[in-house]
């Protein structure tokens, strides 16, 4: 049985994480899966990525039972098994969406924060975790949370190693929306292809731009939007959209 499994529908990747039995926990051949599925989405053919979990988790973060075996060093762990797939799903210029199917705990919580979007089930359930054994947080963790709740919040939430439930998550901004469990994977592939039929370099440039704009300096962000519209102009799909809008029809993009 593959660790991680990749099915494509229209222009939409969907990357699941294959280990529900330990509730897909992170493992060194389940990273090295994961990694070859996001450069699986990397193909121009790929508008748009869903990614999930088997059965009853999203994803608990590190395997201890093969920590345990063979600790190591835990910070040349991160650099070699978790830092790529994260750097990974951040540098692919398409919208990438967390349907958190369950439990998101440890790293997967970092994981399912470093998505662009995150759709949760009504039995999801987001814990940090790495205080509760004494470790902090990891996997961009800290960078992504942050971000998403702001310096208060996350730092309440992430040293007291409370669960939260999927309206909880809702309620703080964590995620955008939360449905049945049955309708979890139908509404994921519902926006993921809502999002592919869009301008695929624009919404690229976008999450490029949302990168840079915490840490950037009012001017050099000004600077690289004027660079990166300058691109967007050159693009089919601009032309389209201005076309459509002239025409005063709805635009047919194509991800050009």
């Amino acid at each position: 049985m593959a660790e991680v499994e990749t099915s494509r529908e229209g222009a939409v990747l969907t990357i699941t994480l294959n280990r529900p039995e330990v509730l897909n926990a992170f493992n060194a051949a389940m990273h090295k899966a994961l990694a070859g599925a996001l450069k699986e989405a990397g193909d121009l053919a790929v508008r748009a990525v869903v990614l999930t979990g088997a059965g009853r988790g999203f994803c608990v973060g590190q395997d201890l039972t093969e920590f345990r075996e063979s600790s190591g060093d835990i910070g040349s762990r991160l650099r070699e098994n978790y830092h790529p797939n994260v750097l990974a799903i951040r540098r692919l210029e398409k919208p990438v969406i967390a349907a958190v199917n369950g439990a998101a705990a440890g790293a997967g919580l970092s994981i399912a924060c470093a998505c662009d979007i995150r759709l949760a089930a009504d039995s999801a359930s987001f814990v940090p975790a790495f205080i509760n054994i004494g470790l902090i947080p990891d996997s961009g963790g800290s960078y992504f949370v942050t971000r998403l709740l702001g310096y208060a919040r996350a730092f309440e939430w992430m040293t007291s190693g409370r669960k939260l439930s999927a309206a909880e998550a809702h309620a703080w901004g964590l995620v955008s929306e939360v449905v049945e469990g049955e309708q979890l994977a139908e509404r994921s592939a519902e926006v993921a292809a809502q999002l592919a039929a869009m301008p695929t370099r624009g919404v690229g440039m976008t999450k490029r731009l949302f990168d840079r704009a915490a840490t950037s300096a009012l001017e050099e962000q000004l600077e690289l939007e004027a660079q990166l519209q300058t691109t967007a102009t050159q693009t089919d799909d601009f032309k389209e959209g201005v076309a459509a809008f002239l025409e005063k029809r709805e635009p047919r993009f194509t991800g050009a």
